[in-house]
């Protein structure tokens, strides 16, 4: 009989997680876990029980994706220029979080240290050898950390995710943020 929940679990697991991915893709971060519930044929209790926070739900929605940008950091480290590796990795980063919506909702910090968040974890030990190196380079300033880079690049996606064209919006914003708005000298 154990057998048989342990499946009937993994199951309803998967099952919660195909709809959630669907709803994310169509909803955001801001989907709900009742609809989602409803659509697969679940009690909104075997939800909760298999992710417990919307967070959890939302990062396990976005393994994928992060895993990709993590390789992506890897691939990067210690090839060409710093400051252009470090950029074009966030580039991706803010690609990824735009086509995959929930995306950066799952990568923002919420401040919970117990707690933590597995995803923006993740993000943050890919992209540390990046950025020492642009820092090392002198190409970035001293004291940014990667945290500040990703809350950036969740605030900055997360205000253009209604506007006509997000992709568009979004790398303006970046690149603005990159650049800095006073004129070169």
């Amino acid at each position: 009989m154990a057998d048989r929940q342990r499946a009937d679990a993994r199951r309803n697991y998967e099952r919660i997680l195909a709809v959630a991915e669907q709803e994310v893709a169509a909803h955001g971060g801001g989907a709900s876990l009742e609809q989602i519930a409803r659509i697969a044929g679940v009690g909104s209790a075997t939800v909760r029980r298999h992710f417990p926070t919307r967070h959890a739900l939302l990062e396990a929605v976005s393994a994928q994706r992060i895993e990709a940008l993590c390789d992506r950091a890897r691939e990067l480290d210690g090839v060409g220029d710093s400051r252009d590796s470090l950029l074009t990795w966030l580039d991706d980063v803010i690609a990824y979080c735009v086509a995959a919506r929930g995306l950066a909702t799952a990568l923002a910090y919420e401040g919970d240290p117990v707690h933590g968040n597995s995803c923006a974890s993740a993000i943050e030990e890919a992209a540390k050898p990046l950025l020492h190196r642009a820092i090392q380079d002198g190409a970035v300033t001293a004291g940014v950390t990667v945290v500040e880079l990703v809350t950036m690049i969740v605030g900055i996606v997360t205000v253009t995710e209604h506007h006509q064209d997000p992709a568009a919006s979004a790398e303006r914003l970046w690149a603005l943020a990159v650049a800095g708005i006073s004129p070169v000298r």
